[in-house]
């Protein structure tokens, strides 16, 4: 299934959100709190935001900066130049196949009917409705 803004969603399964404490306590002092925020699988909602991640290295982004210069100047190049270009690209192309096999990341905003919202969260919690 492929999420999409505006796309209605039900939840997968039950989420533990976290302590939830009083306005005014430190939300780190051990044993305080009035308890957790959860949501139970079913909930539905509708999907605000899409985002799409998947972190690239600095090799990464320097493969993309010397083969975006390659494709573009190359031709232009002195040959030892070019040659030199396309080993430093060479060398950086493990890097870049590696960046390009790694799973992309998927998190959403979802709105939930009950009024909560979820950010950030992994898209493979929620299906269609």
């Amino acid at each position: 299934m492929t999420l999409k803004e505006g796309l209605r969603v039900k939840l997968t399964e039950d989420l533990r959100l976290g302590r939830v404490v009083p306005a005014g306590e430190a939300p780190a002092e051990e044993g305080a709190g009035a308890g957790f925020l959860a949501l139970a699988a079913g909930v539905e909602g509708t999907v605000e935001r899409l985002d799409e991640d998947r972190p690239q290295s600095q090799e990464v982004r320097e493969y993309e900066r010397l083969k975006s210069l390659l494709d573009d100047f190359g031709h232009q190049m002195p040959p030892a130049s070019r040659r030199q270009l396309e080993e430093q690209v060479g060398s950086l192309e493990p890097a870049w196949t590696a960046y390009r096999e790694r799973k992309l990341r998927l998190t959403v905003r979802v709105r939930f009917d009950n009024g909560f919202v979820l950010d950030d969260a992994p898209g493979d919690l929620f299906t269609a409705v």
